[in-house]
């Protein structure tokens, strides 16, 4: 979605040169639109996480627990059985187990950007002064011993293919906050959050470690280890759609080949009915084809496309889109886990196609009536107006109440967010 131009395709941008272009004219010089209903519950949606200062539970959170942490030791196994056991629960038990809430910069950067759009629509200073602190913070993350600064999750993750201490940085979190940045530079004029995000890009770029290289592909690794070979797809999408943006705006053609090569290795790996794998190869991984993943490499195929101005990889996009619709959603709207298995649907799954949805009027024309098909689905059955709060999860026989604030909250923030300024309210 390209900031102040509604009607943007996938080549609405330039990619040559070397210095930056000017932000955009104000928001405020526009007009503004009256909130309505949906800017109601996203504003519901921003004061729950204000209330908490946006600290909160996350989804694979579970050693941020000491005495778990401790129980678990170096032991892989152990790390990943407590993490998926308090996953995997319908009851909230984290505040039982002494799980401790914290920021997590991935949820900032959604927060962020959704307080950017609603100021964006609404041309309320005081929202772009919530939106000023976040970046603020995510432009400062801890020191992560890198050359670069980054961003990782504020507790120990064990996943399948890697272990990553607390606030170890990674490439997903990091090109989601270069994203937030990039906003509020667009947005808001302030070149302290261009010069942050540039910074990051760089860790993207160079930090170790690449999987695979030649002249027209690159695949880097999702955390900077030289022991991690786990080649996960959407790794490079993020990084090379973060890095396009950065070299539209600053005009810096060697930095778009960089993002180019990035995205190629992605769009390479497209299956021949239009699909992506969770991993490289599909064998490394129990998830195949997923909701929100997908999700993610079609946003940044198009951010690509818009940011070098080129139609290489249209029909790809078109085709992942096409699979998207019709094998990750049901007909009311509602998101399949994966494309084989509809159970549990998941709000990230259903924020992620009103936003890809939403992002794809823009792109091909058509969007919009899906996007609103999925939206009113998730506010119908996964929405409690009397807490404020998105419910995680809809398994076969129960909705699971599990309050996690980035996965629930700041996902259907941004996801509101986009849908008003791509398609308008909901009728």
């Amino acid at each position: 979605m390209r900031r102040n131009d509604p009607t943007v395709d996938m080549t609405g941008r330039s990619g040559s040169g070397s210095e930056p272009t000017a932000p955009p004219a104000s928001p405020a010089q526009n007009t503004a639109r009256e909130p309505g209903r949906l800017a109601a519950v996203q504003q519901e949606l921003l004061a729950v996480a204000l209330r908490s200062d946006y600290q909160g539970y996350s989804k694979h959170d579970a050693l941020n627990a000491p005495w778990l942490e401790a129980l678990a030791g170096d032991s892989k196994w152990l790390r990943l059985a407590i993490t998926q056991a308090v996953m995997r629960s319908p009851l909230h038990v984290r505040p039982l187990l002494g799980i401790r809430m914290a920021r997590n910069a991935k949820g900032i950067s959604l927060f962020a950007r959704a307080l950017l759009a609603r100021y964006r629509l609404y041309h309320d200073e005081s929202i772009a002064q919530q939106a000023r602190r976040l970046l603020a913070w995510l432009a400062n993350p801890p020191d992560s011993g890198f050359t670069w600064p980054a961003w990782g999750y504020p507790y120990p993750w064990q996943d399948v293919g890697f272990f990553a201490p607390r606030d170890f940085p990674n490439r997903v979190v990091t090109s989601f906050v270069v994203q937030a940045l990039l906003d509020g530079y667009e947005t808001l004029g302030d070149a302290q959050f261009l010069d942050a995000a540039s910074q990051m890009v760089a860790f993207l770029l160079q930090a170790p470690r690449t999987l695979y290289e030649d002249d027209r592909h690159r695949c880097v690794s999702y955390v900077p280890s030289d022991t991690v070979d786990w080649i996960v797809l959407d790794v490079p999408a993020l990084a090379g759609a973060a890095t396009a943006r950065l070299a539209a705006i600053r005009r810096d053609s060697a930095l778009m080949r960089e993002a180019g090569r990035l995205v190629r290795y992605v769009a390479s790996k497209q299956t021949d009915y239009g699909a992506w794998y969770y991993t490289e190869p599909p064998s490394a991984s129990h998830i195949t084809h997923d909701n929100y993943h997908t999700g993610f490499i079609l946003d940044a195929i198009l951010e690509f496309g818009r940011s070098a101005q080129s139609d290489e990889f249209k029909d790809a996009y078109r085709r992942g889109l096409r699979f998207y619709q019709e094998r990750l959603f049901e007909s009311d709207g509602a998101p399949r886990f994966m494309h084989d298995r509809k159970y549990p649907l998941d709000i990230h799954g259903a924020a992620q196609g009103i936003i890809t949805f939403a992002r794809a009027q823009q792109a091909v024309g058509e969007g919009c009536d899906i996007s609103r098909r999925v939206l009113s689905w998730a506010l119908e059955h996964m929405y409690d107006p009397r807490t404020g709060w998105f419910y995680y999860q809809k398994r076969r026989f129960l909705r699971t109440r599990v309050r996690i604030l980035r996965w629930c909250q700041a996902w259907m923030a941004w996801a509101i967010g986009c849908h008003i300024e791509c398609c308008g309210e909901l009728p």
